[in-house]
């Protein structure tokens, strides 16, 4: 009757003041032996006393529960373990510098540790000599990865043993797939490592944490059939990143002969769709702050419709609706102050019927973008729509929608575009102008070209020095005419991002 809750203690950790070591494994689980040297089971009462200063078998049994979406509730702060008494908490701000090995999954799952290091107290350092606690987010789909965390670990075991005394001890871990692979050997091999924590064990890295604060080894290596850190939002962990991946699934369960992957991350599970959605619409919103807060940014999206019926968008299978677009673009205009926008547009997909083609003309009248794609409708083999749809729309229908729609978009971005009209704009200078050598061609702000004559201007210095606009140079125009393509305007003087930067 025991036997069960020694399997799930010992696979989860340590009991406080045991020494830490290895029994067996199977069928993806871990099981610790929680016997010091030379010692033999206890009885009852020896197990409930000690049952009883560690984790409680509800804590992992609720960890162990199926996922569900509405299980988690981030918004609202979360309560810490019972193990992790509010004074732990309050003195657990230690910096950790984290260290990242292998692929993107890796990079995510360092993204992961750190959101949920950073909501149980603790600090960020990118310096390594001002570390508490040293993180590695290991590899282990070839040989060579997994050499260069051993090679690494002898760096970082030194640096632990020069430690000064006056310091607090320097914590060293092991996390991800060389953890979940070779446990038992870092525990052994490498005695300075203090944790070891498997790809589904994020969630438990404070309390693993905590058990090497009073001198233990800690490991909780356990994988899941469920965790997929649903409610855990990752944190950037290079804030100046141009780019950030979206995880949707962990695991795999293809079992190529060749790969160690369905047992170092274990049985392939997917995402709730709302918490992708989640993490994409906080990118998202991240991205447009950006571009509203950064003036070198150009202050230019391109949002794809394709079509303004929310009946061809099902169809085409683009995935949201006219009113899901059209707040969108609502959200997009509040966040980010004259932007301009840019579209594409499809005219005579398969079904189209006349009343779809007029709501197509009033998403265009709607919007008003900037700049515009629009084509007429050609069937490609191999698509869906090849397959399953009939093209039943006739050419001459085709060409006449589409002219429609290029003089709908004309119009409406020339009204767009003619708002700029005896406004200065900040431009770019390309280089000369396809019409006119005598002409210089640049782009403004929101990316629409702006045309200029190539005349002699002031250097922007203020030293009355006259100079002619080269590419790469930031010149400022004032507008005084706008087509549906190009604003004209007359040059005024040389000028740099800094300057014309809006002053807070």
């Amino acid at each position: 009757m025991l036997q069960p809750l020694r399997r799930a203690l010992g696979a989860a950790g340590t009991f406080p003041g045991r020494p830490l070591s290895w029994a067996a494994r199977s069928e993806g689980r871990a099981r610790l032996s929680t016997r010091g040297p030379g010692e033999r089971d206890g009885g009852l009462a020896d197990f409930s006393a000690r049952l009883a200063a560690g984790p409680t078998l509800q804590h992992f049994l609720r960890n162990a529960s199926p996922a569900q979406e509405t299980r988690h509730q981030p918004e609202e702060p979360e309560e810490p373990a019972p193990y992790l008494t509010s004074s732990i908490l309050e003195e657990a701000r230690r910096k950790v510098y984290l260290e990242t090995y292998g692929c993107q999954m890796n990079v995510n799952d360092t993204e992961i540790a750190w959101a949920i290091l950073q909501k149980s107290g603790y600090l960020r350092t990118h310096q390594l000599e001002e570390a508490d606690v040293i993180l590695l987010v290991t590899c282990s789909v070839r040989e060579k990865a997994e050499q260069a965390i051993w090679n690494r670990l002898r760096h970082l075991t030194a640096l632990k043993s020069k430690r000064l005394r006056s310091q607090a001890p320097l914590r060293i871990g092991i996390l991800g797939c060389m953890a979940e692979r070779l446990r038992e050997e870092i525990l052994h091999r490498e005695k300075l490592v203090d944790i070891v924590a498997g790809p589904d064990a994020y969630r438990d890295l404070p309390r693993l944490l905590t058990v090497a604060e009073s001198g233990q080894q800690a490991a909780n290596v356990l994988l899941s059939l469920d965790e997929t850190y649903a409610d855990v939002l990752p944190v950037q962990t290079s804030p100046d990143a141009t780019s950030a991946f979206v995880s949707i699934m962990r695991g795999c369960d293809n079992m190529c002969s060749y790969c160690i992957v369905p047992f170092t991350r274990g049985r392939e599970r997917s995402r709730p769709v709302a918490s992708i959605l989640r993490e994409v619409q906080m990118l998202s919103d991240q991205v447009l702050q950006l571009i509203q807060e950064r003036h070198n940014i150009c202050k230019q999206l391109h949002l794809p419709a394709q079509s303004g019926s929310s009946r061809i968008l099902e169809a085409m299978r683009r995935g949201y609706t006219r009113e899901a677009y059209l707040e969108l673009i609502q959200h997009v205009r509040d966040s980010i102050p004259g932007v301009s926008l840019s579209s594409d547009f499809i005219a005579g997909f398969c079904g189209e019927t006349e009343g779809d083609h007029q709501q197509t003309l009033s998403l265009l009248r709607q919007v008003r973008y900037n700049v515009g794609f629009l084509f007429a409708y050609s069937m490609r083999q191999k698509t869906r729509a090849y397959h399953r749809l009939h093209d039943d729309v006739p050419a001459e229908v085709k060409r006449r929608r589409l002219e429609e729609l290029i003089s709908v978009f004309r119009e409406e971005a020339t009204r767009a575009n003619g708002a700029m009209v005896g406004r200065s704009q900040l431009v770019l200078v390309e280089g000369p102008s396809k019409r006119s050598a005598a002409q210089l061609c640049g782009r403004n702000d929101g990316n629409i070209r702006v045309v200029f004559p190539d005349t002699e201007m002031e250097d922007g210095t203020g030293s009355g020095a006259l100079v002619r606009a080269q590419p790469g140079d930031y010149v400022l125009v004032k507008i005084t005419s706008a087509s549906s393509q190009t604003l004209k305007g007359v040059l005024l003087r040389r000028t740099t991002l800094r300057e014309s930067a809006p002053r807070c």
